[in-house]
């Protein structure tokens, strides 16, 4: 019987981590020195790679990528890139080996969902050449 009870207990540990954000050091190890694509309501999103020292690199799909970094703050892991106004702060959630991610931005009920990893650099696109 306790054995049973056990495993029912071991079931219940993925759902219950899932509700919760994770922390900056397992969003680090999740994600250092990978590239991840996201998604939006069945769309492709955008792509961001994960450097050293929470560095990041990102970008629209199909648009020019923009170099920042991240921090912690409280449970929100947030993002600051160069010439771009303002933070972009989220909670990430792992589940199923994957990661979700819910703005936490006044005003914005944004949820991304990855949908793709590499362990590949991303492809930046260049400024528009041309008249």
């Amino acid at each position: 019987m306790r054995l049973i009870i056990l495993w029912l207990c071991l079931l219940c540990v993925p759902a219950a981590a899932a509700d919760r954000p994770i922390s900056a050091e397992e969003f680090d190890r999740y994600t250092r020195g990978k590239t991840l694509f996201y998604g939006v309501d069945g769309v492709d999103y955008g792509v961001e790679e994960y450097l050293n020292d929470r560095r990041v690199r990102w970008a629209f799909l199909g648009d020019e990528c923009v170099e920042g970094y991240w921090y912690a703050e409280g449970s929100n892991i947030c993002f600051a890139y160069e010439a771009r106004e303002g933070v972009q702060c989220w909670q990430f959630f792992l589940s199923n080996g994957r990661l979700t991610a819910q703005s936490m931005n006044e005003g914005s009920d944004t949820t991304v969902y990855e949908i793709n990893k590499s362990s590949e650099p991303m492809i930046c696109l260049g400024p528009q050449i041309g008249v």
